[in-house]
């Protein structure tokens, strides 16, 4: 196999990845616009029980912290979200879903789950490559996860 064929192959992945979560954005969303980086903050977010500070969410979106306060305050007035000052560090801004965030969020993720596991179904896979999908997927969700932009990305625009 080549190696540009993989990378063919796995960027279909991605584009079909994409698809499947704008098309469950807009069932779970009823015609109301949710950008992809506010799901993308929303996916985060909903990560922390006890919510995330906003830094947080600027540097694991790769956007200035100006940027990410005013994408919240956009889901604050939706009620998708609560912005309060953080316990520990009254400086700091903590953001956390409200129930009609997560239940948002619950929503598009089954919906998600529901549409990639209808795929899965129709494809028959030995244990060689189940290996190297969970190994290629654990490769993918620790780059997804990186939480600090690199230094001269840090006043990028929201991804």
């Amino acid at each position: 196999m080549a190696r540009d064929e993989i990378v063919d192959w796995l960027a279909g992945i991605v584009f079909g990845g994409v698809a499947i979560t704008n098309s469950a954005l807009q069932a779970a969303t009823r015609g109301q616009e949710l950008t992809f980086t506010q799901w993308r903050a929303i996916l985060f977010v909903g990560e922390h029980a006890n919510g995330c500070r906003v830094g947080e969410v600027a540097a694991r979106l790769q956007a200035a912290l100006p940027a990410t306060s005013r994408l919240l305050r956009r889901l604050e007035r939706r009620d998708l979200l609560t912005l309060t000052r953080d316990e520990r560090d009254r400086r700091a801004t903590r953001a956390r879903l409200t129930q009609s965030g997560a239940a948002l969020r619950s929503s598009v993720l089954a919906y998600r789950e529901a549409e990639i596991a209808a795929i899965v179904e129709e494809v028959q896979a030995s244990a060689a490559a189940h290996r190297t999908l969970r190994d290629l997927a654990a490769r993918f969700i620790a780059r997804g996860r990186q939480t600090s932009a690199p230094a001269n990305r840090g006043s990028a625009k929201p991804t």
